[in-house]
């Protein structure tokens, strides 16, 4: 599979698998932003659990020769009793 070049352009892997990325609302509306918070916006990010095996398919990393992508997660104990 090839690596998907948009998020090979916006992503990079750390050297613990973690994938980092740029923060969001940096483009514009900046005026009543504070100085420390555009600075804090500015350094990279890791990436939220939940996106990270996503991202991490598109970059061609952490899956091994034979595999599908990542296990299937489980919801358990999300939903204890039924729901409505």
């Amino acid at each position: 599979m090839k690596t998907h070049s948009g998020a090979k352009k916006r992503f990079k892997l750390t050297a613990k698998g973690k994938v980092r990325g740029r923060h969001a609302f940096t483009s514009h509306i900046l005026e009543k932003k504070s100085p420390k918070h555009k600075r804090a916006l500015s350094r990279p990010m890791a990436l939220s659990a939940d996106d990270t095996p996503r991202v991490k398919r598109l970059l061609g990393a952490g899956t091994s020769r034979g595999s599908k992508g990542a296990p299937p997660r489980t919801s358990a104990g999300k939903r204890a009793g039924g729901g409505a």
